[in-house]
């Protein structure tokens, strides 16, 4: 594939690496400042409590940004704290999208 990047699901970026700088030292600080590990802990915490829903699903059920689920479960899929399920309509958006749950 010309002209794409794969992706090292091992390790998901916080900011594109063409990125603007701003958006760089913003993840840099929120990865420092233990921001990503509480909401790590936090989507993990609350996916425990009602598994498989699909991150928007968990974003609501919870109060939290559906950025904030959007961007961890896939960080703690990396790290094999959670996994996808298959793919269903998910009761928020109509749309398809996967399930989440904990391992």
């Amino acid at each position: 594939m010309t002209g794409q990047r794969e992706i090292d699901w091992q390790h998901p970026p916080l900011a594109r690496r063409d990125g603007a700088q701003a958006s760089k030292q913003a993840a840099a600080e929120a990865l420092a400042s233990g921001q990503v590990a509480g909401q790590e802990a936090a989507c993990l915490a609350a996916l425990r409590r009602t598994p498989g829903l699909t991150a928007l699903e968990l974003a609501r059920r919870h109060g939290m940004d559906r950025y904030v689920t959007g961007r961890r479960l896939p960080s703690l899929a990396a790290k094999g704290h959670v996994h996808k399920g298959q793919e269903r309509r998910c009761s928020v958006s109509g749309r398809l999208a996967a399930p989440w749950w904990p391992v």
